[in-house]
């Protein structure tokens, strides 16, 4: 979600509920001070763990003054088979043992709380559900792996910079008649090889490998909150920013909700799919609120200690979704990261992009960042460096992306070069520096160097930030456009509305091209390269899927906006210069060129740049009405981009062999990219 997020919409589509009872009596002016007081638990412990025979429900619920533990043998309805007290133990929590495993049932637990008996809940740490998630599940994880799976891996990462980012959506991806997917809208969709259109043109997975994409960012695949999943027939839609279960895989996108372990297991399917076609999995995750408020698990669990509240007891609502989540309490913070790690290990996940991610502290992110290192150096993490409103949490404490340079390991997304590049994101109709509004060039530059320093940006002319807020390229992910808000292809239709399909393409491709060889990491959004469409629906989180889903037969007709952005993508794999992982390398090697124009940028890239084999690029981006001619440096220049075209070896003359030109004064057609590639004296 993005700078509002989904908002009060989500809030009213999922009925948040009333304020949490014990925090409206509250008459401190700090309702949540009380909470520093609570015992806390540091063991890996909680929720289900299973020891040969032996299975340990442990519950951290410091002000229950009573727990049952209650089994069932299914995972909705009928009585419990049996219901057991559990006993106090350290640090707040409650325990119970059986023996043995009780397997393939079901359990939740009911705390008493100020003399009443609240909701059963499954708590906050189940890692297999029933449907609709409202039981926890005992299965043995071990028979979920698929065949290899102790021997899978995501690809190795030396630096973030070198990942090419694509978010997609489960249904969005494979559900259209057309995707040639049988599995439509599941987890093992992106299972399927030689999936084709009935044109005759690869999509699912075997699409991903022909775009040449690294890592694929999956949107909320967690169980979450406002699809029926015993009623999938109803075909309904969610982006799933509605948690429920954080640890679970959701129901709707198995083959099975009814089985606990066929969503495990098609999720892990899934990930080593991807993995042994050389393409990561990055998911989304969603730990700044929860869908309900009272009701969640976390409310049912330890009443009012997850969450932030005003003064008057009501809940604060950062989110824009009706509550938002206390990362700075260690209970909170520790599940966060504790929940990140176990996705890692048990589900190879290869990275992850944090919702709101600034409704987070600083200090629980960099511990994010640090322990999934420790787990795996090569995954990464990033996130949206705002929130939806305000909280409690003082600025100086958030994850925000102006405070991006205190998190070690962690990127934001860069609105600044979001805006600049298609015009606000907020204003449908409003233009951007590839469309022809002029003034935007400086907020284009940020973006180009990565919100670094550099001695030729002046900040003070930015947009949306004033001051260069990375420390680093590796903080920063470049982007035009994502599920959020509307696509690039609609926000072209609205923005410029008596401009022909082939004009809107060829801003779409000057647009990408500004963010792929800009210094940072790349992010797309699935379909674009097919000139998708949401028609024209903003805020499509619950929408069907005749808005959502992909038309797969789109990459046919726009064959020639497919090429060019699968050659983008090989340009930036095979030229390091592109991808530098310092500050100081961008300021050493990046030379921007004075230009008077309105919506001309002009720059080089020098030195072989990031041991780039290429001793110098000159890039020009023209995104004005009018053809503008440029002075070239005199010399050998291979033309890899021009007038709408691009080949990464090099555009390619009529005999074959690679276009040059020796420099002067050269014409940049309108809305385009000029990319020169200096040869080697």
């Amino acid at each position: 979600m993005t700078d509002i997020c989904v908002g009060a919409t989500l809030a009213c589509a999922f009925g948040l509920g009333a304020v949490n009872a014990h925090a409206q009596s509250a008459t401190a002016s700090d309702p949540d001070a009380r909470f520093a007081e609570f015992p806390t638990y540091s063991g890996d412990d909680l929720g289900l763990t299973i020891n040969g025979a032996r299975a340990t429900f442990r519950l951290w619920s410091p002000e229950a003054t009573a727990v049952k533990l209650r089994l069932y043998k299914n995972g909705r309805g009928g009585q419990p088979l049996s219901t057991y007290d559990m006993e106090r133990s350290e640090g707040g929590t409650w325990v119970y043992t059986l023996t043995p495993v009780p397997y393939d049932r079901y359990y939740t637990f009911q705390i008493e709380y100020n003399g009443k008996w609240l909701k059963e809940t499954p708590g906050i740490w189940p890692k297999a559900v029933g449907v609709n998630g409202q039981r926890a599940a005992i299965i043995d994880f071990a028979k979920t792996n698929p065949e290899g799976w102790a021997d899978d891996r995501g690809p190795s990462v030396a630096h973030p910079t070198d990942v090419v980012l694509y978010e997609m959506h489960h249904r969005d991806f494979s559900l259209h008649p057309n995707s040639g997917i049988v599995n439509k809208g599941k987890f093992i969709a992106m299972t399927e090889d030689g999936t084709v259109t009935p044109l005759g043109d690869k999509t699912g997975i075997d699409h991903l490998k022909e775009l040449g994409v690294t890592h694929v960012h999956i949107l909320p695949s967690y169980d979450y909150n406002s699809v029926d999943e015993a009623n999938l027939p109803a075909n309904t839609y969610n982006w799933g920013y509605d948690p429920f279960n954080y640890n679970a895989p959701e129901g709707s996108y198995s083959t099975n909700p009814n089985a606990p372990a066929v969503r495990v297991s098609e999720m892990k399917q899934m990930i080593k799919a991807l993995h042994d076609a050389g393409i990561g999995v990055v998911m989304d995750v969603v730990y700044n609120h929860t869908a309900q408020n009272d009701d969640s698990n976390f409310s049912l669990t330890a009443p009012g200690y997850f969450y932030r509240h005003n003064p008057d007891g009501s809940y604060s609502d950062a989110s824009g979704c009706g509550n938002e989540t206390a990362s700075e309490r260690k209970m909170m913070g520790n599940y966060i990261v504790n929940s990140v790690k176990y996705w890692a290990k048990e589900y190879h996940i290869d990275g992850f992009r944090f919702d709101l991610m600034a409704i987070h502290d600083t200090e629980t992110m960099n511990r994010v960042a640090k322990e999934l290192k420790e787990l795996n150096p090569n995954i990464f993490v990033y996130g949206e460096g705002w929130t939806a409103g305000n909280s409690p949490l003082p600025v100086e404490r958030r994850a925000l992306k102006e405070n991006v340079a205190r998190m070690n390991g962690v990127a934001v997304f860069s609105d600044d070069i979001r805006d600049a590049i298609k015009g606000h994101y907020s204003d449908e109709r409003d233009r951007g520096f590839a469309t022809g509004k002029p003034g935007l060039e400086e907020t284009v530059k940020i973006g180009i160097v990565a919100a670094t320093a550099h001695p030729q940006v002046d900040y003070s002319k930015g947009n949306n930030s004033k001051f260069a807020y990375a420390s680093s390229p590796e903080q920063i992910i470049n982007y035009v456009s994502c599920h959020d808000d509307l696509t690039l292809t609609d926000k072209l239709a609205k923005s410029m509305p008596g401009a022909s399909e082939a004009e809107r393409q060829r801003a779409a491709r000057l647009a990408q091209t500004i963010v792929f060889t800009s210094q940072g990491t790349p992010f797309m959004f699935a379909g674009e390269e097919v000139f998708r469409d949401k028609k024209g629906v903003h805020n499509s989180y619950n929408r069907p899927d005749s808005i959502n889903a992909i038309d797969w037969n789109l990459k046919h007709t726009n064959a020639d906006q497919f090429r060019y952005y699968k050659e983008l993508i090989a340009l930036r794999k095979a030229h390091p210069a592109f991808r530098m992982t310092t500050a100081d390398q961008i300021a050493r090697n990046i030379k921007f060129d004075k230009v008077k124009e309105n919506n001309l940028i002009s720059y080089s890239i020098l030195n072989h740049a990031n041991g780039d084999k290429c001793p110098e690029f000159k890039i020009v981006f023209n995104g004005s009405d009018n053809d503008m001619t440029v002075n070239i440096p005199k010399g050998d220049w291979e033309v890899i981009a021009y007038d709408g075209r691009i080949d990464h070896t090099g555009l390619k003359e009529a005999d074959g062999s690679t276009k040059t030109i020796k420099g002067g004064k050269t014409l940049v057609p309108h809305r385009s990219a000029l990319i020169l590639a200096r040869k080697e004296k």
